[in-house]
């Protein structure tokens, strides 16, 4: 006597998809979106950089390698004072991220680990900082500037870029030392060391990521800034590179040629700056948003 198949042998069970896994169809749909958005992310980068390569007649046109030239580049560093503009930003982005490294480091270790007269109400003024645009706070700072006499010096707009990026690095390098156990303060005072010891010796070696991040953002807040840099300095031979930019576009029209070419000499240092800090940008990141 024979026995009819049981039904799981004849039909066979429907595949289960694991958590996570992706149909076909939602693969598809996820690569495709990433396609478009990395297109449209690069695109803008491409077209300045081609542009930079095209003689003056064909710069608002699409045809990019008709002929091509680096006439703009060759034009740029003989005619203009491009180098003056970038020894100039150069020396302003370097002193502007020494400082606020240093005084970033120094003010989110001493909020994170000891407690002083007016601790919350200095966190209160860090935060409050970043609230208020450019736009309100150009002609206070100005006025300022012009009575201590820092109007159109490279100090005037290192201390200016300061007044942006120390409020939030510090903020941020005090949620990384959170992240530290206090065990290793404490054990830098049994060896005898002192507090500006310890913090010197144990902390900052293991602070390398928020470093970093704070580096990078203090570069980068002084290396791309317009409008400070355009009202605080007049001149051609004290300008940075954001002021120098705008010597290039007029009533008349821009000039594509030599603009474009500056872009893309300009965004080779940033583009430097974080292929250096990278590594440890996610991690900083990441650590100083742990705690408050």
């Amino acid at each position: 006597m024979t026995t009819a198949p049981a039904p799981s042998a004849r039909h066979s069970a429907p595949k289960v998809r694991l958590r996570g896994e992706r149909s076909p169809l939602a693969s598809t749909a996820l690569h495709l979106t990433l396609v478009v958005a990395s297109v449209i992310a690069v695109f803008p980068v491409l077209w300045v950089l081609l542009t930079s390569l095209k003689p003056a007649e064909f710069a608002t046109t699409t045809d990019f390698f008709k002929e091509t030239t680096i006439e703009n580049y060759t034009n740029l560093l003989q005619n203009t004072k491009f180098l003056t503009w970038f020894g100039n930003s150069v020396v302003v982005a370097g002193l502007t991220t020494l400082v606020g490294v240093i005084v970033s480091a120094s003010t989110g270790y001493a909020v994170s680990r000891f407690r002083f007269p007016g601790k919350r109400g200095l966190m209160w003024t860090l935060l409050i900082t970043q609230m208020f645009p450019v736009a309100v706070l150009i002609v206070p700072i100005y006025n300022i500037m012009a009575g201590m006499g820092l109007l159109n010096k490279p100090a005037g707009l290192v201390i200016t870029y300061l007044t942006i990026s120390v409020p939030f690095c510090a903020w941020m390098m005090k949620g990384f030392f959170d992240t530290i156990p206090r065990e290793i303060d404490e054990s830098g005072q049994v060896d005898g060391l002192t507090p500006f010891g310890t913090f010197w010796r144990l902390i900052l070696p293991l602070a390398k990521p928020g470093l970093a991040v704070t580096a990078f953002y203090s570069f980068i807040t002084a290396w791309g800034e317009v409008a400070y840099a355009s009202a605080f300095m007049v001149g051609e031979d004290n300008l940075t590179l954001a002021g120098g930019l705008q010597l290039f576009v007029n009533r008349y029209g821009a000039q594509w040629g030599p603009m474009t070419a500056a872009s893309v000499l300009i965004a080779i240092p940033a583009a430097l700056v974080f292929l250096f800090a990278q590594k440890h940008l996610v991690t900083g990141m990441s650590a100083g948003a742990v705690k408050g």
